[in-house]
C-alpha cells in the first residue's frame, strides 16, 4: 500500500514538473508580465531568459469568469479539442489572420464584423515588426535547454496587442523535444499549406525545421495577403498552384514587387528590403529541411532588413 502511494506521488510530481516546464517555455516573456499568464515572445534583446513572474489564477476565479464553464462561452474548437481554458494577457488587436483578410475579396463578410476604426491595412513596417517578433518567439522556444516545437505556426495563431507586438498563441500542438520522450512528443501535425513537405510525405517525427518551414510560409502570407492553405489559379494559364510555388516562380522572374499585397503602400518602400524579406521567406520554406536556417539565424537575417 505504501509503495503504491509512493508511486502515485512520484508520478504526480513528475507531471507537475512537466507542466511547469511547458508553462515557463510557452510564456517566453518579452517584458514584465502584466499580472496574467501570456504565451508570448521573449524580449527584443537577444537574451533568451526563461524568467517570468506569473499570477496564479484560482479555480474559483475561472469558474466565475466562465459562468461555471458554460458551454455557451466556448470560444474555439479544433483538433486539440474545446473548453480547455488558456489564460492570456489581453491582446487588443486579435489574431493576425483577421488583419490579412483586408486584402481578400472572398472574406469581405468577415471583415464587416470588424470595427470600422480597426480596418486600416497593415503597413510594411508593421508586417516586418510582426515577422521579427514571431521569429524571436520561435528562436526562444527552439533554443531552450529542452526545446519546444509549436507544430502549427500560422496567421491565426499569432495574436497582436495594442502596439501590434506579436504573441505566439495556441500551444495545443506544441511538444517538448526530449530524447527520452520522442516516441510520444514529436508526432507530426499542422495545417495544410503550412506543413513542410517531409510531413506530408510520411515523416514520423516533427522537428524544429518543420516550424521554420511554416514560418517561411507565414512570411509569404504576410507579404502577399494570399492564404497558403488554398490553391489558386494563375491568370496566364489557369493552372492551380499553391502560394510557395507561385512565389518562387515570380521571384525567379524578378517580379518581387508585383506579388506584394495591394494594400501595402509603395510610398517610401525600400525595394531592397522587399527582395531580402522574400529571399528569407523562401529560404525558410526550402523543400529540403537541410536547406532551412535555424530560427536563431533567421532572427539575425530579419534584423538586417532595411525598413
Amino acid at each position: 500500500m505504501e509503495q503504491t502511494l509512493q508511486d502515485i506521488l512520484i508520478a504526480a510530481g513528475a507531471l507537475v514538473v512537466v507542466i511547469m516546464l511547458f508553462a515557463a517555455a510557452a510564456c517566453a516573456a518579452r517584458r514584465k508580465n502584466r499580472g496574467e499568464i501570456p504565451i508570448t515572445r521573449p524580449p527584443a534583446t537577444t537574451g533568451l531568459s526563461s524568467t517570468f513572474d506569473p499570477k496564479q489564477v484560482s479555480m474559483a476565479e475561472l469558474e466565475k469568469a466562465t459562468h461555471n464553464f458554460s458551454p455557451d462561452l466556448i470560444i474555439g474548437c479544433g483538433s486539440f479539442g474545446s473548453n480547455r481554458v488558456l489564460v492570456y494577457e489581453y491582446v487588443k488587436n486579435g489574431s493576425l489572420d483577421k488583419w490579412l483578410l483586408l486584402g481578400r475579396k472572398q472574406d469581405l463578410i468577415k471583415i464587416a464584423e470588424t470595427p470600422r476604426s480597426s480596418r486600416l491595412p497593415l503597413s510594411w513596417e508593421t508586417r516586418i515588426k510582426i515577422v521579427r517578433g514571431v521569429a524571436s518567439g520561435l528562436a526562444y522556444m527552439h533554443n531552450l535547454k529542452t526545446p519546444i516545437i509549436h507544430r502549427n505556426i500560422k496567421a491565426s495563431k499569432v495574436l497582436l496587442d495594442s502596439d501590434f507586438e506579436p504573441h505566439i498563441g495556441d500551444f495545443g500542438f506544441a511538444r517538448i523535444i526530449d530524447g527520452s520522450l520522442s516516441h510520444v512528443s514529436t508526432r507530426v501535425a499542422g495545417t495544410m499549406g503550412y506543413m513542410p513537405p517531409e510531413y506530408i510525405h510520411g515523416a514520423t517525427m516533427a522537428t524544429a525545421m518543420g516550424d521554420v518551414y511554416s514560418f517561411g510560409i507565414l512570411m509569404l502570407e504576410i507579404s502577399t495577403g494570399i492564404r497558403p492553405d488554398l490553391p489558386f489559379k494563375q491568370e496566364r494559364n489557369g493552372k492551380e498552384v499553391r502560394l510557395v510555388e507561385w512565389a518562387r516562380e515570380k521571384l525567379a522572374q524578378n517580379l518581387h514587387m508585383e506579388i506584394l499585397d495591394a494594400n501595402i503602400s509603395r510610398a517610401g518602400l525600400e525595394e531592397s528590403g522587399v527582395v531580402e524579406f522574400l529571399r528569407i521567406a523562401l529560404l525558410c520554406a526550402s523543400y529540403s529541411s537541410k536547406d532551412r536556417p535555424p530560427m536563431r539565424e533567421v532572427v539575425e537575417l530579419l534584423n538586417r532588413i532595411p525598413t
